[in-house]
């Protein structure tokens, strides 16, 4: 009963999380093909979200900004995200001197299938999104979970990566990693508890800066109203939460043979992927470039957004 009772609070909080602020529409453009949307100057508030197939699997994404802007930039979600957890003014940011591309994960969204139960099946799905898509090379964004598949995907694949960056995240075996279910589920019920998105607690500092910076973030992330993607189930959150304890278990990999370059970020106090797993990170890899944002959480790179993007701009125009 008492386990009943917490998968409750937990499924009820992941549905409630972007509900609070923003109701959900089910209107998506079916697309089978790795088209760039240019008709019209597109925002991450109203660009379309398409389908393309590959697999056996519909990944869910969303495409846009310059088509001409040279290598693709893939971006790789968090633990229980979906399309609408991204900030707007990061994708939108990079969007201008970029082409961008953010999908679903596997079971995750409106992507069907079964949700991977590994970091390495999350790569491999990346990888057949990728290819799908007919990309010969591409440059990585991964966000916390999302920056552990990035690992995943350059060591499987170095050919197909040019640059990555890699924000809130940490090695196999990192510290804290295998206990990042604890926190997430604690701060699921005392968002549940306080009628606050549970982002306000696991991704920001409590001061007054991170309070700040938390209600503008929850405030951008529910500016599109229309055609938003489908929330995470409990089940495929489960399969997530499964996958970092193994990764968090997991013999560190060799990342010194990674010669791309690679921006690490993050804040200084980062309560899911402890900020000592991002110093460890940068110096494992030999061409990496660090970026510790002050008096910020997990969500430093959403802080400080800002500063973060032009940082961005410049690391992949290099």
């Amino acid at each position: 009963m008492r386990d009943l009772l917490k998968k409750s609070l937990i499924f009820m909080m992941l549905t409630m999380s972007s509900s609070i602020y923003a109701d959900i529409n089910a209107g998506m453009i079916q697309n089978s093909g790795a088209t760039v949307m240019t008709e019209k100057q597109y925002q991450w508030v109203n660009v379309p979200t398409q389908f393309i197939s590959a697999k056996g699997i519909h990944f869910a994404y969303r495409e846009y900004g310059q088509q001409h802007g040279g290598t693709p930039v893939i971006f790789l979600n968090h633990l229980a995200a979906v399309l609408d957890n991204w900030d707007p003014r990061i994708i939108d940011g990079i969007a201008a001197k970029h082409h961008v591309v953010i999908f679903d994960n596997r079971g995750v969204g409106a992507s069907t299938g079964e949700a991977a139960k590994s970091i390495e099946q999350m790569a491999d799905d990346a990888i057949t999104f990728i290819e799908a898509k007919g990309f010969k090379k591409v440059d990585l964004f991964g966000f916390s979970m999302g920056g552990m598949i990035s690992q995943e995907i350059v060591l499987k694949q170095p050919q197909l990566i040019r640059k990555m960056i890699l924000s809130g995240t940490g090695p196999a075996g990192g510290t804290g990693i295998s206990t990042v279910g604890r926190i997430s589920n604690w701060d699921l019920v005392r968002g549940m508890v306080t009628r606050q998105d549970p982002k306000v607690y696991l991704f920001f500092t409590r001061t007054d800066n991170g309070k700040a910076a938390a209600k503008a973030f929850v405030q951008r992330i529910s500016e599109r109203t229309e055609n938003r993607d489908k929330e995470i189930t409990i089940s495929a959150y489960r399969s997530q939460l499964q996958a970092l304890k193994k990764w968090g278990n997991k013999t560190p990999a060799d990342l010194s043979i990674i010669q791309q370059p690679v921006l690490v970020a993050n804040g200084d106090y980062d309560r899911m992927v402890p900020t000592v797993n991002t110093y460890d990170l940068a110096k494992r890899l030999p061409n990496s470039t660090l970026i510790i944002y002050p008096d910020a959480g997990h969500g430093g790179v959403f802080q400080f957004h800002q500063d973060f993007v032009k940082q961005s701009l410049t690391f992949l125009a290099q």
